[in-house]
């Protein structure tokens, strides 16, 4: 079996590949204190959870844009799967192109998606991960990474207007009745949730109008079923691609694909 290891700034999403099928998927909050055997721990209570055991891993992949936890997981990898895991980075085999000014500063997750998204959809193709930061991806029909966008994640953009207005609440990710608050929480929901469907869709149109092209759009990210019912700009919500991604780049420079 292959661990696929997607560290994220938020999350840690895990997912265990028996051959070319994901059997099991954990997601856990992030912690950049936790020492490499919390971690070994806690992997191995999930495990058992599953009916599974470390020695049943073959193989393990990670895909970390937290550098780090990068070592701990390495060193995880190392003492309860025998081995050193493929780390996705420069150097590593992904099949794609990535076109941009500096190619070493585009995030390992970034590129897994753009891998995924060509491999599962086709290309042209916007891959929206809806994370700590909401990222656009952009791959062209040739399959190369081309570039994207950054915004600040829905999360943090109320966590913002909780921190830095005296007046407002914290509120729950939640869309409202309607766009037009009667209260201050559903103001807020509004202004945040039916504002980031107005983010969606308008960068969407921008870059297919950059690109010259209708691309497939795809969403991924802990968001993304949220957001993705509201609008008809996104055509497929994929909660697995980043793993996807990591299980396919593993297998191009494993020799299984």
């Amino acid at each position: 079996m292959l661990l696929a290891i997607d560290i994220g700034n938020t999350h840690i999403v895990l997912g265990a590949y028996r051959e070319q099928k994901l059997i099991a998927r954990w997601r856990l909050a992030t912690d950049a204190d936790k020492t490499r055997d919390e971690y070994a721990v806690l992997l191995d209570n999930l495990f058992a959870q599953a009916g599974l055991g470390a020695g049943q891993i073959e193989g393990c992949a990670i895909a970390c844009v937290v550098p780090p936890l990068l070592p701990v997981f390495v060193e995880v990898s190392r003492t309860r799967f025998g081995g050193d895991p493929l780390v996705v980075g420069p150097g590593v085999k992904t099949g794609v192109n990535v076109l941009t000014d500096n190619p070493r500063e585009v995030g390992a997750d970034r590129i897994v998606n753009a891998v995924a998204a060509a491999q599962r959809y086709g290309a042209p193709a916007i891959v929206i991960d809806f994370g700590t930061a909401t990222t656009f991806d952009v791959v062209s029909r040739q399959g190369d990474y081309l570039g994207g966008a950054i915004a600040p994640g829905v999360g943090i953009s109320a966590e913002a207007l909780y921190r830095r207005a005296a007046q407002l609440p914290r509120v729950e990710l939640a869309f409202p009745p309607s766009p037009i608050g009667k209260n201050t929480v559903h103001s807020m929901q509004a202004g945040v949730l039916f504002g980031y469907l107005a983010l969606v869709e308008g960068m969407v149109a921008r870059i297919a109008e950059a690109l010259g092209e209708t691309p497939v759009v795809i969403a991924t990210g802990g968001l993304a079923e949220l957001i993705a019912p509201r609008t008809s700009t996104i055509q497929i919500v994929d909660p697995d691609l980043t793993l996807e991604g990591i299980r396919l780049v593993y297998e191009m420079n494993r020799g299984g694909a």
